[in-house]
């Protein structure tokens, strides 16, 4: 009898077997660490390029030494960022998130790497950080990455400004260069794009508040 072929293995409810998605932390203690990650609408984890790109930038902004440096990250999603942060020895990483599951796997994966120095919160965005620049709480770095088509960087950008320390800086993450000249939008006005680029479909910024906004805030 001819043999019958044999099916690729089901999950339940007869949908295909996933492999779980993963990140992959790409510099210091942890380096080639994998870290489990979610499935959650909106979630796209920073590319391992845009990542090595950008904490080249940072090293040079921080003079090569994290030890000091204490990190915030707004919408940690995979927590890829905070979590490439910790590993390079920020003093100190808060991870904020307002999906349930995705915080959740956040605290795992900051357990599983035994991470003292991370803190993993639950909640909106936007009121955490108006809750921190009440409280004084100030940030060297601050990962803004935020859900794709939702204005989500116009809304948090002008909460950034009383929660960076003196030179600190911002890093956001979008579908879209962020305009500058004449086309400077108000909530963009305070700040200077120290770099920029661009892979693939994902633009990517670090940024400074002016040094006369820095002068009014001290």
């Amino acid at each position: 009898m001819p043999r019958k072929p044999i099916k690729p293995p089901q999950a339940q409810h007869g949908r295909p077997r996933l492999a779980p998605q993963q990140v992959r932390i790409i510099g210091g203690e942890w380096k080639r660490r994998l870290l489990p990650v979610v499935d959650a609408l909106g979630l796209r984890p920073t590319p391992d390029r845009v990542r090595e790109t950008v904490f080249n930038w940072l090293r040079h902004q921080v003079g090569g030494d994290w030890a000091g440096i204490d990190c915030l990250d707004l919408f940690a999603g995979s927590g890829a960022l905070g979590f490439e942060a910790a590993s390079r020895g920020a003093r100190s990483v808060t991870m904020l998130d307002f999906n349930g599951p995705v915080a959740r796997q956040l605290q795992e994966n900051k357990a599983l790497l035994k991470a003292d120095n991370v803190t993993i919160l639950r909640g909106d965005a936007f009121s955490v950080a108006a809750d921190m620049a009440t409280r004084a709480q100030r940030y060297d770095v601050i990962f803004l990455d935020p859900p794709y088509q939702q204005d989500f960087i116009a809304k948090a950008l002008p909460l950034c400004v009383p929660l960076l320390k003196q030179d600190g800086m911002v890093y956001v993450e979008a579908e879209f260069g962020l305009p500058q000249g004449e086309q400077t939008p108000d909530w963009l006005f305070p700040w200077e794009q120290v770099r920029a680029d661009k892979a693939g479909m994902v633009y990517y910024h670090l940024l400074k508040l002016n040094d006369n906004l820095h002068e009014n805030k001290a």
